[in-house]
Parts: C-alpha cells; structure tokens; sequence
C-alpha cells in the first residue's frame, strides 16, 4: 500500500502517478496479487487473470528511462518506509530493476 500512498502524493513521482487512472485502487489490488504469486505465496494474480504477461499488459503505456526510475525509487522509498530488511531489499531492487528495465517500451 505504501508504493501507491508515495505515488499519490509525492511529486517526485509525477510522471509515474500520471499513467495511471483517477484511482489507484485497482492498480495496488493487481500488484498485491501478482507480487503474492511472484514471491512465491498464492496465486492470486494468475487465478484471476491466467499469466501475468507483464510486458504485453504494459504496451499501453509509455515506459521509458524516466518512469523506470521512478517506479524503482517510489518502490525503494516504500520498501524502506515499511521496514523491508536491508538484504532482502538489496535483492528485490535488483530483480525490479531487471523486471522494469525490461517493461521500457521506449528507450528514452
């Protein structure tokens, strides 16, 4: 909860928060789920929805540089505010980074 609570109010993640609709409440209920199965508990995300799919789900939007960063830093910003233990946020950042780096869709 805490990633989106930081992209709506924070505005160094203006770009970020601007792809997304009026609310947010089906964005953060879709990555709850997905991160569940992701993590390696239910899986909420495929039950509803089949595969993730990410990067094909993700074409609509425009990813590029700048919003690579700023999902990675909101989710940095967030895991640090909740209290995510530094080892396991040091692999996490990097399986994100790896994850977004792949959903650009432009190369700026």
């Amino acid at each position: 909860d805490r990633f989106y609570d930081l992209m709506d109010i924070e505005p160094a993640y203006r770009e970020l928060r601007s792809s997304h609709g009026s609310t947010l409440d089906d964005a953060r209920q879709k990555l709850f789920w997905f991160l569940c199965g992701w993590l390696g508990g239910p899986s909420y995300y495929e039950d509803r929805f089949g595969h993730p799919r990410l990067r094909m789900r993700h074409m609509p939007f425009s990813i590029g540089i700048l919003e690579r960063d700023q999902w990675l830093a909101c989710m940095d910003q967030a895991m640090g505010e909740t209290g995510v233990p530094d080892d396991l946020r040091a692999r996490l950042k990097e399986s994100f980074f790896k994850t977004a780096d792949w959903m650009r869709n432009r190369s700026t």
